[in-house]
């Protein structure tokens, strides 16, 4: 059985692009450039919790990179080196191999060098830290949202709840929908260059992680405002196609989680330069309502005209799923 240096040294021990020291020391040497500060985060994974232990280890390699990604990308920050914590159950050189191979292609699609990290036995546990690099006092937060602002999702979020439940055997899935919930919940694409152009045009942002109300109390909660969502323009309409249930679909887009979209607020008077953003990436940006003065209060336009509280429904990992 191989050791867990000679693991790190096949696996994990890749040539460095923008890396003073990377693997092999006692820690990494980096170097931001002037006039960048470090976007600094860390998402762990962990079996059983986050993914079914049977998950294909080549995209499970990707996605434990890929959530970590996401959260640089939120910042509109620029992602460029990655440390792996990782406890396993067992050194299974065929897992391990094609875990990396899912782990160095996210690496290599958005330019990061793995400098380091750490191997241990133990229960299945994956924790990447990121670190990324933003101009200096240019990081969109989850603090700036302004009464007035637009607030706005990329893509479609609700596909990955939908694919869990699909893997779960709660539901069915159309043919023609099933293999881009999958890949929605399995390889997500997290968007960087989406973050990037938004970086002093976005007021607040943040990647919807454990659904889209709940990830959006947070915005509320740092910028002290609220928010009134339409119903009418919530992207659900893929999702009912998808499952045959509006219901269910409504409830996998404001609730579902796991599909690394960026919420964001902007002011109404650049809703012409992100669609022009959205054109140009391309990449479908939703306009689902607006930021309001009321302080942590959300609320839904439903379709008949109705305004009511809405309930910022997410998962908590010390709570309740809702």
């Amino acid at each position: 059985m191989p050791s867990e240096f000679a693991l790190i040294r096949r696996h994990f021990t890749r040539p460095a692009r923008h890396t003073d020291l990377a693997v092999g020391d006692d820690a990494a040497l980096i170097r931001p450039r002037a006039g960048m500060q470090l976007a600094i985060s860390t998402d762990m994974l962990v079996a059983g919790t986050h993914f079914f232990a049977n998950t294909d280890p080549e995209d499970l390699g990707w996605k434990t990179l890929a959530v970590n990604v996401s959260d640089i990308a939120a910042m509109g920050a620029e992602p460029r080196w990655v440390v792996l914590a990782a406890s396993l159950p067992h050194a299974d050189e065929a897992w391990i191999e094609a875990f990396a191979r899912g782990f160095f292609a996210c690496c290599e699609a958005f330019g990061i060098d793995a400098i380091g990290g750490d191997t241990t036995r133990g229960p299945l546990n994956l924790c990447p830290t990121i670190f990324g690099e933003v101009p200096t006092g240019t990081a969109v937060t989850r603090s700036g949202a302004r009464p007035g602002d637009d607030l706005w999702v990329s893509g479609a979020p609700g596909r990955a709840a939908l694919g869990l439940a699909d893997l779960r055997g709660e539901i069915q899935l159309a043919a023609a929908n099933r293999d881009d919930c999958l890949a929605a919940l399995q390889r997500p694409q997290p968007r960087v260059a989406l973050g990037l152009a938004l970086r002093g045009l976005a007021n607040a942002m943040l990647d919807v992680s454990d659904g889209l109300f709940g990830d959006l109390s947070h915005i509320l909660e740092l910028s002290g405002v609220g928010a009134e969502i339409d119903e009418a323009a919530l992207p659900i309409a893929t999702l009912t196609a998808a499952c045959g249930d509006a219901a269910r679909a409504f409830a996998a887009c404001t609730a579902g989680g796991d599909d690394y979209e960026l919420l964001f607020t902007a002011p109404a008077d650049r809703r012409g330069d992100i669609e022009a953003i959205s054109q140009n990436l391309p990449l479908p940006l939703h306009r689902i309502g607006h930021i309001t003065a009321q302080t942590e209060q959300l609320s839904l336009r439903t379709r008949d005209g109705q305004l009511r509280p809405a309930t910022a429904r997410g998962y908590d990992h010390f709570g309740r799923d809702a």
